[in-house]
Order: C-alpha cells, then sequence, then structure tokens
C-alpha cells in the first residue's frame, strides 16, 4: 500500500509521500515522486497503486517533455496529458493485468505551478483518465491508504493556514496511517511549493528525525482525553462496587 498526501494552501503546495514498496514477498524502499522542474515550469507527481504502471505512465511522460516543451505552459495540459497516458497504457497492460486476478490500479496527485497558471494548482488523477481538482473548500487529497489518515486532517486543516502548520498535521496524518497500516513506512519524501516561486523545497524525513512528534502527539492525546468532562460516563462506573460486591 502507499501513503501519499497533497495539500493546497494560500501560500502554496505541501506534499509527503512514503517509500515502501511490496512486491510479491519482498519490501524495499523506492521514491514515489517524480519532480519536474524547468525554467518556470515546476510540477511533480505522485502515485499509488501497481508500480509497474507507475513506472511505465513515468517513462512515457517523460517521453512527452522531451518532445512537446510547449505544450507545457498550464498544468492542466499536463495532467491531461498523463490522462491519455494512462488510457495508452490500459490499452496497452489491462487485459493480462486482469487476467492475473489484479486490478488496473494507479492514482496520481499531480501538483505545481506552470508558466501561464494564475496559482499554484493540485489535481488527483483517476485510473480512467479523468481528474478533480483539489481547491479551497477541501483543500487535501490522500491516495493509497486513506483511511486512517484523514480524520486529522479533516478536523485541523484549513486552506489559510501556514505552511509549517500543515506539515505538522500532513506527518500527523502520515503518522496515524503508519502506526495502523503495516505496509505504510518511514522514510518518507516532503516537497513544499511557496507560489510564483516556480521552484520546490525538498526533504527526506528518517522516522528518528521525526520520532518526537510522534511521541510528543501520542502523550498530548492520553492527557487531552484524561481532561475531557466525562460526568455522565463517571456516573455510570459508580456502580462498579455494588457490582463487584455482590
Amino acid at each position: 500500500m502507499t501513503f501519499c498526501l497533497g495539500m493546497k494552501l494560500d501560500n502554496g503546495l505541501v506534499a509527503i509521500s512514503d517509500t515502501r514498496v511490496t512486491s510479491g514477498r519482498a519490501i524495499i524502499k523506492a521514491k514515489k515522486v517524480f519532480i519536474y522542474e524547468k525554467d518556470n515550469h515546476t510540477m511533480f507527481i505522485m502515485t499509488s497503486g501497481l508500480r509497474s504502471l507507475r513506472d511505465k505512465v513515468i517513462t512515457y511522460f517523460k517521453e512527452y517533455l522531451e518532445n512537446e516543451d510547449k505544450a507545457t505552459d498550464k498544468l492542466y495540459k499536463n495532467v491531461n496529458v498523463i490522462g491519455e497516458i494512462i488510457r495508452k497504457v490500459a490499452r496497452e497492460d489491462k487485459s493480462s493485468i486482469i487476467d492475473s486476478k489484479m486490478h488496473f490500479d494507479i492514482h496520481c496527485l499531480i501538483g505545481g505551478q506552470l508558466e501561464h497558471d494564475d496559482e499554484h494548482k493540485l489535481y488527483l488523477l483517476y485510473p480512467e483518465g479523468n481528474w478533480v481538482e483539489i481547491t479551497e473548500g477541501s483543500p487535501y487529497q490522500i491516495i493509497g491508504e486513506t483511511s486512517y489518515g484523514k480524520p486529522i486532517l479533516d478536523r485541523t486543516l484549513l486552506y489559510n493556514d501556514k505552511m509549517s502548520h500543515a506539515l505538522k498535521v500532513g506527518v500527523l496524518s502520515f503518522d496515524s496511517t503508519r502506526i495502523s497500516a503495516t505496509d505504510v513506512d518511514f522514510p518518507i519524501d516532503v516537497l513544499v511549493y511557496y507560489k510564483d516561486t516556480f521552484k520546490f523545497i525538498t526533504k527526506r524525513y528518517e522516522q528518528n528525525e521525526l520520532e518526537i512528534i510522534s511521541e510528543s502527539w501520542q502523550d498530548h492525546l492520553r492527557y487531552a482525553v484524561s481532561q475531557l468532562p466525562s460526568t455522565e460516563i463517571d456516573n455510570l462506573f459508580e456502580i462498579v462496587p455494588e457490582l463487584v460486591e455482590r
């Protein structure tokens, strides 16, 4: 499984992906983020699903970029191109994948800002080749293992938050997923993009570098639970001694 998270904020983009890849019984570490930077053309692609599909789609897209630079003036155009590439790969490989009892599974988070974009953009691209744009109303999207990391994002992430706050929330979203899903783990790759800069800030974090955040969050959660108003709950347990005596 995979954990890839993209967040669109007023000031820019924050993206996080894990690096664990499971192939049969083998577990390896591999980068799940492709970055393209050239002049005023800056974008990333994060993927979940079958690694073979990811590698083929990225290879075809790299070839497109080498031959079609003039078409990369707006990010949505590249998203359309990647959608067409996914459809092409489906025509080539989908039947054999299904015959092997697997699903044609590739989801992409594509973010950045190209020369003629009026602002930074973030898109979710589906295996069918269609896409949706991530906007202010719901400023994040997870692909891969989506169940465990959503609650903290839904409760604590706002479009006008600081980028540093978003990264902390994103790390906690990943940590919640890592604790509950055995196939998601460190290290994680982090990308930060400030609007109109056309340059990514990148960092790979190992577990020991962020362990203090995980441990502190766990301690704060336990303390917060102990401090919650609980009169009604406590009343229930007042009858326990009477039951034990019987």
